[in-house]
């Protein structure tokens, strides 16, 4: 009997174990794609080894070229496919600043082979723009399971079948909820937790909701603001419950994932409503950032969902982002100030430890921009004149490792050429798109 007994606990250990090995290796495949914003766990790490140190003389090699149109999207990687939008129009849309002009196209959705860059298939719809800066859609796809989302500037929201390319479902968040795009279109990138899809929608009541990611039904809304703002949907655990943190034209505020309640606000504007970044905790701490030199700390309480203020508005000691999400290592916050300089801030004090102009130019250029990655010890940048640059970051200053130039800007900002796109960084390889082209380039030793 204990002969049997001891058999079968071997065999129910042996297959936990064998489940539990499963389940890591599934999970190591997936660290290796980058399937929505900011990668697979949202925190723009690069969790790959095995890449260069350097780049090699004449810049890294450039394993394929696709062209596409215009956009500000960032493509997304999963399961051996590329997906990344775009917009065709035959009208001229490099309109930026505060100018809203009326443009007739498509927003398009492409899925690419990864090792090839060939296109899978492609789906289509026409939209009528009339935001400023309307090259093209803003919001990286999202990939979950055998699904991909996406996210037009107009507001136009579809699932897709991520293998055919069938639609599943889809909405025009204008139209259901009684509202129109903001000056710089819908560029809140939407987020899933669990059975949800949680997306800026904007109207009465419906500044955030909550839609069933399989079939599009609302679960619940929730807020109201002057519109939908731009700030990403970010969700924390603090005061012993997960939060969903919104950063508003006019707020920021806390609210259940699970049903829109709400547990906490506090007043925060930023100029013309623009707040880029999604807020970060960073400890006990909240900090959240806008144009112009508009900056906010709050403290999380720890014993229910709660928030105080700290301080407000630091000026020039701060970090204001306009379009780049900062990057939080300990206590210190990494980032693109608005007047195009790479700063490291101090949590709690909000102290200024140092700036430098050397991402993007020695010549400091306003709303400069260069997306931030870390891999390692090494943090990747992606500037807006095409360079991908190497370097470390720490509480004690910048120091560039190398640099090389692997794309054309495309678009028109303040005066001068600019690429302002995210790229995905998996595979070993940096996955890369102007309004001309998406480039795969080898990144590995």
């Amino acid at each position: 009997m204990r002969t049997k007994s001891n058999l079968r606990l071997c065999v129910l250990f042996f297959s936990i174990l064998l489940a539990t090995s499963q389940s890591a290796l599934r999970t190591v495949v997936a660290q290796t794609d980058w399937p929505s914003w900011m990668g697979v766990n949202r925190d723009n790490r690069w969790n790959e080894t095995g890449i260069l140190e350097n780049f090699p003389v004449g810049g890294p090699n450039v394993l394929w070229r696709t062209p596409i149109a215009g956009g500000y999207s960032g493509p997304a990687v999963a399961k051996g496919h590329v997906y990344i939008t775009d917009y065709a129009t035959k009208d001229d849309v490099k309109v930026d600043n505060f100018n809203r002009e009326e443009f007739s196209g498509m927003e398009r959705l492409w899925c690419l082979d990864e090792k090839t860059g060939k296109e899978i298939w492609k789906k289509e719809y026409p939209v009528k723009y009339s935001i400023s800066y309307p090259a093209g859609p803003r919001c990286t796809p999202i990939v979950d399971g055998d699904r991909v989302y996406t996210l037009g500037a107009e507001g136009d929201l579809y699932c897709f079948d991520a293998n055919s390319g069938d639609i599943k479902w889809s909405k025009q968040l204008k139209v259901d909820y009684s509202t129109k795009a903001a000056l710089w279109g819908y560029a809140a990138h939407p987020l899933i937790d669990g059975n949800n899809l949680i997306t800026l929608a904007g109207g009465e009541g419906s500044h955030v909701v909550a839609l069933n990611k399989m079939d599009g039904q609302e679960v619940w809304r929730s807020e109201t603001a002057p519109e939908q703002g731009y700030s990403p949907p970010t969700i924390i655990t603090a005061g012993g419950e997960r939060q969903l943190i919104l950063a508003k034209p006019d707020a920021v505020a806390s609210v259940s994932p699970d049903d829109g309640k709400e547990y906490w606000s506090v007043p925060y504007e930023a100029t013309s409503g623009s707040i880029i970044m999604s807020p970060m905790k960073v400890g006990d701490w909240l900090y959240v950032a806008g144009y112009s030199r508009q900056s906010l700390l709050l403290k999380l309480k720890s014993d229910s969902p709660g928030a105080e203020e700290v301080w407000r508005n630091k000026g020039r000691e701060a970090i204001s982002p306009v379009n780049v999400q900062p990057f939080a290592a300990d206590d210190v916050i990494y980032g693109m100030d608005q007047d195009g300089t790479m700063c490291a801030i101090k949590i709690p004090s909000g102290e200024r430890l140092w700036s430098t102009p050397d991402p993007v130019d020695k010549d400091t250029q306003g709303s400069g921009t260069a997306f931030i990655v870390r891999q390692g010890e090494r943090f990747w940048l992606f500037n807006e004149k095409g360079e991908l640059v190497i370097a470390q970051m720490t509480p004690a200053g910048y120091s560039e490792i190398d640099r090389a130039k692997v794309i054309e800007p495309s678009n028109l900002a303040f005066g001068r050429k600019v690429v302002w796109s995210m790229p995905a960084f998996c595979n070993r390889h940096a996955y890369i798109r102007n309004d001309n082209e998406i480039i795969c380039v080898d990144l590995s030793k």
